[in-house]
């Protein structure tokens, strides 16, 4: 992680010397400047429609996943943005318009998936989830039934 951190602050620091040299000082200033209130105008616009759409989904009872990870990249890509330097500023774009927030949600979500299965296997054993309690897979004791209270919801 220390060496991604390394390499992002060259990378910065090589972005920021190549636009300064060339457009200048107060080029570089203003292009800096310019780029955080487009970048701030844009996270707030686009965050307002994944509000939007994360509030008609739970209303109408959708799972929310993909609106919920739209308003987290949305956010991520806004503190991007703000951060000064290029290479953040480009990547708080990607993140805050669509077409490519689409594919990093994608792969987000993905990634997710594959470590919530990993974690759950190599915590407990293979999980299972009745009534928002989770039941332990283990054999029932003998001299006490497994009894799951809860009641039928039928649609």
């Amino acid at each position: 992680m220390a060496i991604a951190l390394l390499l992002y602050v060259f990378a910065e620091i090589a972005a920021i010397w190549a636009v300064g040299s060339a457009v200048g000082v107060l080029g570089t200033l203003g292009l800096l400047l310019a780029g955080a209130f487009l970048g701030s105008w844009l996270a707030r616009r686009e965050g307002a429609k994944a509000m939007r759409a994360f509030t008609s989904a739970a209303r109408s009872g959708r799972p929310v996943e993909k609106e919920l990870t739209d308003g987290m990249l949305v956010g991520l890509g806004g503190v991007l943005i703000l951060v000064p330097g290029f290479v953040s500023d480009v990547l708080g774009l990607l993140l805050i318009l669509p077409p490519s927030r689409a594919v990093a949600r994608r792969l987000w979500l993905k990634r997710t998936d594959k470590r919530a299965v990993r974690f759950a296997d190599r915590r407990r054993g293979p999980v299972m989830v009745v009534d928002s309690e989770v039941v332990s897979s283990d054999e029932p004791r003998r001299d006490h039934p497994t009894v799951i209270e809860g009641r039928v919801v039928e649609n």
